[in-house]
């Protein structure tokens, strides 16, 4: 019974790098672009928050300053990419797949050259500000202050776009930029802070998956399959942020099931005479697939995707 709250506590915290990845993608997607940068803007989130703790150490800065300017940084690290996305396939309309793909190529590639010179020494007091431990089933479990601000932040989205004229307007613009535009929405500006705000939010994942889940320096060499997975739980929830706060947790658990499934069934696993493990993380890909054909079977509209999703829109044209 340990194992199993262990198992289920554990991907309560993974699943939070999910969360802030997918929220900031349907916070973009909602203004109509597909940004498949994700991944990369969430590399650069961790890079940026750390690179900031380093510049902080040694000077007197308060803990709660600490983390406010980590985060801080972090996000702006993630707008300023979503700036250069918006420039790309806003005002110069180029292809928003291969763009997004762009974006993924760069910022994990200049992740890696940051990452390399952020000395961990100089980060690693600050892992006591962002991690708090508590007692979970016979193990220990670190759940700090980023857990309850993803949540928060999924909250409030999903208010703002159900509940607000913000919301409504910029529902408008993913679904018919060109009637937004007919009755006076700034449809540039809208796609403009919608794409930064929600790269912004994702990056916030990057920075949580290092110094608050894994509080490694190595672990920024795994937050670019995670943000894969965080797009596809964009698709999993069905454009939703309430439901993807469930969805986020039933991702981790999907996430680390391989490490926790050979302890439950060790018998099994032991018969099996070979190793499961590249089976089971195919897992959250699979039932992935499984949700995009049911919906797509179905075709509600309320489960499908903004209606001008992945279109570039020319104001000349309507």
């Amino acid at each position: 019974m340990d194992k199993f709250i262990d198992f289920l506590l554990c991907a309560i915290p993974v699943g939070m790098t999910f969360l802030y990845g997918a929220v900031g993608e349907i916070i973009v997607e909602k203004a109509g672009h597909l940004n498949l940068g994700i991944p990369g803007i969430m590399c650069m989130g961790g890079a940026g928050g750390c690179l900031a703790i380093q510049m902080m150490n040694g000077k007197g800065i308060p803990p709660v300053l600490v983390v406010i300017i980590a985060i801080l940084a972090s996000f702006l690290t993630g707008a300023l990419m979503g700036l250069i996305y918006s420039f790309l396939t806003v005002s110069l309309r180029a292809n928003q797949n291969v763009t997004g793909l762009v974006m993924t190529i760069f910022g994990v590639g200049l992740t890696n050259f940051i990452m390399n010179d952020v000395s961990w020494n100089n980060c690693i007091y600050a892992l006591e500000y962002f991690r708090y431990p508590f007692k979970a089933g016979s193990s220990w479990i670190y759940c700090g202050c980023m857990v309850w601000l993803a949540l928060v932040i999924a909250v409030v989205t999903s208010l703002v776009l159900t509940k607000t004229r913000v919301g409504l307007n910029l529902r408008a613009v993913g679904e018919n930029p060109a009637t937004a535009d007919a009755v006076g929405i700034n449809v540039t500006r809208y796609k403009y802070v919608a794409t930064c705000v929600g790269c912004g939010i994702a990056a916030l994942g990057g920075l949580f998956y290092i110094m608050d889940y894994s509080g490694s320096q190595e672990s920024y060499k795994s937050i670019e399959p995670m943000g894969w997975l965080a797009v596809a739980l964009v698709i999993f929830t069905l454009w939703r942020p309430m439901l993807t706060v469930l969805g986020s947790v039933v991702f981790g658990a999907l996430y680390i099931a391989s490490m926790y499934l050979p302890t439950f069934f060790p018998a099994l696993f032991k018969s099996a005479g070979l190793s499961l493990t590249p089976l089971l993380n195919m897992i959250p890909y699979v039932v992935t697939i499984i949700v995009l054909i049911v919906t797509s079977i179905r075709n509600k509209k309320e489960n499908q995707p903004p209606a001008g999703l992945g279109l570039p829109y020319f104001r000349e044209e309507r």
